[in-house]
């Protein structure tokens, strides 16, 4: 067995027996292929005990909140297995500090000293890039890899076998896959991504936190802590 198909087996949550079949489709045969080529000429990020993070640290039965990014970031030490997230004693890159930015003007939560996301996904907010690993020092490098017809599932499988779930799309991006959830049964919150070059068109003022609590509390689920100082 492939070592990405381990870490997958050896998650310590309920995702290993809901997406099995997706391991057994032939597109995940390619992602397998196409990582394992990879692995012998470039650096690939994140590491591969924490490709499946997002998945480990927020099992399927508490997702409460989607955040749906693109890509894990590609320099040294930064990607960690969670959308706009980073290991702490890293820099916190730009898009996050916006995310900061949001946090102090919607709910006056301070700026906090690092940017590791994991408090969140504990509490239930899957942090879910579309492609999964990227190579070192180039963006969107796999995302020809097939890891959107995964992850796509994933989302599926959550907005068919849930309800009342909070979907949070920053960005054109994230937007295009508003098709794959039930707006019927969930909430879906858009607004323009979190990046220096689009924040000011409605990521910053968008109060998107308080809302998705306001919702969540609405239903009797108990709200997100964003604060992860």
């Amino acid at each position: 067995m492939n070592t990405v198909e381990k870490a997958f087996k050896s998650l310590n949550s309920n995702w290993s027996k809901i997406l099995e079949e997706e391991l057994q489709k032939p597109y995940f045969t390619k992602i397998i292929e196409l990582l394992s080529i990879e692995n012998n000429t470039n650096k690939i990020y994140p590491k591969q005990d924490d490709i499946f993070k997002c998945l480990e640290l927020t099992p399927f039965s508490k997702v409460k909140v989607v955040i749906i990014g693109q890509d894990p970031y590609h320099g040294p030490g930064q990607a960690n297995g969670l959308a706009f997230s980073v290991n702490k004693g890293i820099s916190i890159p730009p898009s996050l500090k916006n995310i900061y930015k949001e946090l102090k003007r919607d709910l006056k939560i301070e700026f906090p000293s690092h940017g590791n996301l994991e408090k969140w996904a504990n509490q239930g907010v899957l942090l879910i890039n579309s492609t999964l690993t990227v190579r070192a020092g180039s963006p969107n490098s796999h995302e020809h890899f097939g890891w959107s017809y995964f992850t796509d599932a994933i989302i599926k499988i959550v907005s068919n076998k849930k309800s009342g779930i909070v979907f949070l799309l920053w960005g054109n991006f994230a937007q295009k896959k508003q098709h794959l959830i039930d707006n019927s049964k969930h909430y879906v919150l858009t607004t323009s991504h979190p990046s220096p070059l689009s924040a000011h068109r409605g990521f910053l003022g968008s109060n998107h936190f308080s809302e998705t609590n306001r919702i969540l509390k609405q239903q009797n689920i108990n709200p997100i802590d964003w604060n992860i100082s």
